[in-house]
């Protein structure tokens, strides 16, 4: 069974940190481009960020550059996303995703639907 298990979410004060992890097992992602995305609560879920199968390349949205730190480590299949100065409007539920179609070493897609597996989604709440 092919699982993504996203841990890590929690309450944090403003201006503090959290590191989520995504945990994969049932198959190897190591192919695969890793993707972070969010939904805070009467919002579309949103990409966040991104790391290419090849871990050379990653990309963030506009409001967490500079405070949000993407990375792979392979050899244990899991993600990480680092956040760095959170802030009130950080407050949604995360989702770890993979996208194996994708086969450009460098290609951080933003688009949900390229993304074919999903963690169950752990919660972040930061308050002011």
């Amino acid at each position: 069974q092919v699982q993504l298990v996203d841990s890590g979410g929690g309450l944090v004060q403003a201006g503090g940190s959290l590191r989520l992890s995504c945990a994969a097992s049932g198959r190897t992602f190591s192919r695969d481009v890793m993707g972070w995305f969010r939904q805070a609560p009467g919002k579309e879920r949103e990409f966040v960020a991104a790391i290419s199968w090849s871990g050379l390349n990653t990309d963030y949205t506009d409001s967490v550059k500079g405070r949000f730190t993407i990375s792979r480590d392979n050899a244990k299949n899991t993600v990480y996303l680092q956040m760095n100065s959170l802030k009130p409007e950080d407050t949604a539920v995360y989702y770890c995703a993979a996208d194996s179609t994708t086969t450009t070493p460098w290609a951080t897609p933003r688009e949900l639907y390229k993304y074919n597996y999903w963690g169950q989604g752990t919660q972040v709440t930061v308050f002011s």
